[in-house]
């Protein structure tokens, strides 16, 4: 391949990232695809011995990670709130997928003695090679979890950086790398970090905004994550899906899914990445946003750039209120 046929493959993605709409739509995967430099699917049996868990994986994104993951031969387990529904979602799955090796737990992310609860009971986690945090919410009005925190907060950060912190010693003994990833989103391109009101206690609440500020919050302190975790072998990542067609746009904003639902990805195209990610062999730099198997900027406007001392501000929040030491 000629290296001006990169260059111009390069300067398209680039293009299609920057002006948001055509890249994060079916046509941004369609077209890069085919484009030179496309990273190569991971092969049969790729995960074959590896354990993975993927939290909110009974509808969309969670869902299709999870079936893509036990394609490639991986073990899965399907953290959930809603048991039943998991396992019925575990049945829909080995139909397609016929002996699939998949299990499911119960654990409510957003509450943080929940997540200690289910790291202390999981059986068989004592070994783990991959953690999906994708379980997400976008609530209407304020809500708080269980301990007091502003839900989406919850949900998105303090729970997922509980999460791994607890199963730190499982991922620590894979073979070859574990890795942890979290499911972003693109919405966060249109906030800034907000260290100085994290919990969204001033101003007029916005589910939206709320949602976009915590993805925020994830994406800033990938390097502060890929660095502590670093030390036990483990790679941190973040991807963000595009505009994906899941139950949670339905729900959350239907005026947007009305409007460009032709051009929404399915569920399968929005966790490409994060199943990219997964797999591939050795493991992609650490510490970053990917988004369509490419490292991608965490800015897009000069409006939402972080500083490091407003970084370290929410770290230490987060920290101190996940209950973190060191």
């Amino acid at each position: 391949m000629s290296i001006l046929a990169r260059k111009v493959a390069a300067g398209l993605d680039t293009a299609m990232d920057r002006t948001v709409a055509p890249g994060f739509t079916r046509i941004g995967m369609g077209v890069r695809s085919r484009l030179p430099g496309w990273p190569a699917d991971p092969p049969p049996g790729a995960l074959a011995g590896r354990v993975a868990a993927v939290t909110g994986a009974t509808s969309g994104l969670g869902l299709a990670t999870v079936e893509e993951l036990a394609r490639l031969g991986a073990t899965v387990r399907l953290v959930v709130r809603d048991v039943p529904k998991g396992e019925r979602v575990r049945a829909e799955i080995l139909q397609r997928v016929p002996g699939a090796d998949l299990r499911v737990d119960r654990c409510d992310v957003a509450d943080l003695d929940d997540v200690r609860r289910f790291v202390a009971e999981a059986d068989g986690l004592d070994d783990l090679d991959l953690l999906v945090h994708n379980a997400g919410a976008m609530p209407a009005t304020r809500t708080e979890s269980a301990q007091g925190h502003e839900l989406t907060m919850a949900l998105h950060l303090l729970g997922p950086l509980l999460m791994t912190e607890l199963l730190r010693p499982a991922l620590k003994g894979s073979v070859d790398g574990a890795r942890v990833v979290f499911v972003t989103s693109g919405g966060m391109y249109g906030q800034r970090l907000r260290a100085d009101d994290p919990e969204y206690v001033r101003g007029e609440y916005s589910g939206t905004t709320a949602y976009a500020r915590s993805k925020r919050a994830q994406v800033e302190l990938m390097p502060v994550l890929a660095e502590r975790w670093g030390t036990d072998g483990i790679s941190v990542h973040a991807t963000h899906p595009g505009w994906a067609d899941t139950p949670g746009v339905v729900d959350s904003l239907p005026t947007f899914h009305r409007v460009l639902g032709p051009l929404l990805r399915d569920a399968r195209g929005g966790a490409d990445t994060t199943v990219w990610l997964a797999a591939v062999r050795p493991a992609p730099p650490g510490g970053l946003l990917w988004h369509d198997r490419r490292d991608r900027p965490t800015h897009l406007l000069s409006r939402t750039r972080t500083g490091d001392a407003e970084r370290r501000e929410m770290w230490e929040w987060a920290r101190d209120q996940a209950g973190l030491t060191g």
